[in-house]
């Protein structure tokens, strides 16, 4: 009996990892193709600011994305700062 919860209990561990894995990755890329689309256009208005985008749609129960872009409108190589996270359980990536 201890055998089979044990188990079931790694197996449960590895899931959940793997969905989290996957749930910030797609935050990640969907942050880093927001700020692509700013910086292409030069929208001076995101520009040194930190922006929490709408994940609602994306139906991940407990995540957040917020983006910072610097740089591009002081002469500097824009760069973006992508903070995601996302949690299942009592765990949070």
């Amino acid at each position: 009996m201890y055998v089979l919860t044990g188990g079931a209990n790694t197996m449960l561990f590895q899931s959940d990892t793997a969905y989290l894995k996957a749930c910030e990755r797609n935050l990640v890329t969907s942050g880093l193709a927001w700020a692509k689309q700013n910086i292409r256009n030069k929208s001076r208005e995101t520009f040194e600011k930190t922006v929490e985008l709408d994940v609602s749609k994306m139906n991940i129960r407990g995540s957040t994305l917020i983006v910072t872009i610097r740089g591009l409108p002081t002469g500097e190589e824009p760069q973006a700062q992508i903070n995601a996270s996302c949690s299942r359980g009592r765990r949070t990536f």
